[in-house]
């Protein structure tokens, strides 16, 4: 069996948790590495809400904001001008649908994952907010088609909220009228349709506040992917308006876009008031989410004297919970690292980057710039030496992710593993002082490519040990004796497989 060293593996997977891993495990064998959608569905939901800005523009320019002609110019549009005009009114309900749904999706995801609490939970509660605004800026566009599908979201909208108790009125009979629709009221409609993805575009940012480095659009292959299969659609299918909408007779057989526009029928059937009901039961539900108790995790340590203000883990922090500030000992120019405990995500990247923490040190007690206190650098490098010298010569030491591959499951008596909070956890430096101190080679298993636990700590391990971020690598240490896999959970065959093609390598 096989030698485990430092810290156990986290906490059990819920069973949803589980699935949702298996279904992208499923997808990895269909895209290539990073690829995967459902891995990436928050980059996906920037670019549709970028196409979705680039295309309205256009559609503003043309668009009449009178009662009379807001219909004919859409209508005119996409008869008159199938291209770009009517491609790209049939894109930008496309991509309207599909933000929506991508989004539903990566807040599931998100959900299902735990991603909500703790240092995740400002992030978590300003995009709930922003699944409303979807749905506002969305249903608002059909209206503005004013179709017989507009006069029928108009009216069920307003339907809707008069049976809110703040209404004095009747929104429906006031405002959804023959004589109240009027140009004015569509000039406002307009204003309204510019201003809440404006709000959005806001709010969007607000929410990758505590993220280094978001990822606002997806890997070029996915990006192309999506934006070719949202321009097909568009041009095999075009979107054309209903029949222009006639306050004087009632609508009969609509063809709805169930997706944004599922309220309608659940309101028609349930009554407005369980639909409200349902929908700020739901909105409450997922803004309590974060609330709940979590075990407090230890977050990362700065060292005053060990640390000269480097940056490097102010660079590599994937939450930004880490700062400069002026050094204690009053020295001019000098600064140290300070850690926000309610940014810190408890993965220990930030150890990794620090040039500190090196096992090659002379000192006895190797006590670095920057820490994990739950998985210190210098506990490991001692867990290091006491395997190697008890493994014998030429053993594979493999160190892993408590999130990625259970290593505890490589039934092997010639391998020695450590499973670390992060991969990013790891200097590099470690992997030289194991091939120095016996290791025949040395196997780093980090998440699946697009899918570490904490963003990018499988990115940055595989960039230092590649030589293209510090710290590195040192270029004199053999590549042929070190091998980075990336396997997730249910996948520790693959680093089974490293292991045996690595020893057959070395033995020849």
């Amino acid at each position: 069996m096989a030698r485990a060293a430092g810290v156990a593996h986290a906490g059990g997977v819920s069973a949803f948790a589980q699935a949702w891993l298996r279904a992208e495990r499923g997808l990895d064998r269909w895209f290539p590495a990073g690829t995967n959608p459902l891995a990436n569905l928050g980059a996906i939901a920037c670019l549709l809400f970028a196409i979705l800005l680039v295309s309205g523009v256009y559609l503003f320019v043309v668009f009449d904001t009178s009662v009379g002609g807001a219909w004919l110019s859409i209508d005119t549009l996409s008869r008159q001008q199938p291209f770009p005009g009517g491609w790209l009114r049939s894109l930008h309900r496309y991509a309207a649908d599909a933000f929506l749904l991508v989004t539903v999706l990566h807040l599931v995801r998100e959900w299902v994952l735990g991603r909500y609490t703790r240092f995740r939970r400002i992030t978590w509660l300003t995009g709930v907010p922003l699944l409303v605004l979807i749905y506002i800026s969305g249903i608002g566009g059909f209206w503005l088609n004013w179709d017989r599908l507009g006069q029928y979201s108009a009216i069920a909208s307003a339907e809707m909220f008069d049976a809110l108790p703040l209404m004095t009125g009747s929104m429906a009979r006031n405002f959804i009228g023959v004589d109240s629709v009027n140009d004015r009221l569509f000039s406002l409609l307009i204003f309204v349709h510019l201003g809440v993805p404006l709000l959005l575009l806001f709010g969007l940012w607000f929410h990758l506040q505590r993220i280094t480095r978001p990822a606002v659009l997806p890997p070029r292959a996915l990006t192309r992917g999506v934006l070719v299969t949202l321009a097909l659609l568009a041009a095999l299918w075009p979107v054309m308006s209903q029949a222009p909408a006639d306050l004087t007779t009632a609508t009969a057989e609509l063809q709805l876009d169930w997706i944004l526009l599922h309220l309608h029928p659940l309101a028609e059937q349930l009554s407005p008031v369980v639909a409200w009901a349902l929908i700020g039961g739901f909105l409450l539900l997922l803004l309590a989410l974060p609330l709940r108790r979590e075990r407090a995790q230890p977050v990362a340590v700065v060292d005053a004297d060990n640390c000269n203000g480097c940056r490097r883990c102010v660079a590599d922090c994937p939450y930004a919970a880490i700062t400069l500030e002026a050094h204690p000992n009053g020295k001019p120019g000098r600064q140290i690292a300070v850690v926000a405990a309610e940014r810190c995500a408890s993965c220990g990247i930030c150890a990794g980057s620090c040039p500190s923490a090196t096992p090659f040190r002379s000192a006895r007690e190797l006590v670095t710039g920057i820490d994990m206190p739950q998985q210190p650098i210098g506990a490991l490098r001692e867990q290091l030496e006491v395997a190697l010298a008890g493994a014998g010569q030429g053993r594979v030491v493999v160190f892993g992710c408590d999130h990625g591959a259970d290593l505890r499951q490589i039934d092997d008596q010639r391998v020695v593993c450590f499973s670390l909070l992060c991969t990013g956890l790891l200097p590099p430096s470690f992997v030289e002082y194991a091939l120095r101190n016996g290791a025949g080679g040395v196997i780093v298993s980090g998440c699946s490519q697009g899918g570490c636990a904490f963003r990018l700590g499988e990115r940055w391990t595989a960039e230092r040990l590649a030589g293209a971020r510090e710290p590195q690598l040192r270029a004199s240490v053999p590549r042929e004796r070190l091998r980075m896999v990336y396997a997730g959970r249910g996948q520790e065959w693959q680093v089974a497989v490293a292991v045996e093609e690595l020893r057959s390598e070395l033995a020849t």
